[in-house]
């Protein structure tokens, strides 16, 4: 039987990690996804739009985001 890694934790741990890094934390310090060095930012946006539904990250209306 094959281990499959946990792709959407591994995927959430590195969103909040690099916006964490980067010092994205208020609305003002918001950065993009490409900004704050997430690879493939527009790859798995499905758990990204979970972040944000969920409250672990907010999103602004110019579609950068913090925590």
């Amino acid at each position: 039987m094959a281990f499959f890694p946990p792709i959407p934790l591994i995927r959430k741990n590195t969103i909040v990690k690099h916006l964490r890094d980067c010092g994205a934390v208020s609305a003002e310090t918001a950065k993009s996804l490409a900004e704050a060095g997430v690879i493939n930012p527009n790859g798995f946006k499905r758990i990204t739009e979970r972040l944000v539904w969920t409250g672990v990250i907010k999103r602004t209306s110019d579609g950068k985001y913090y925590l």
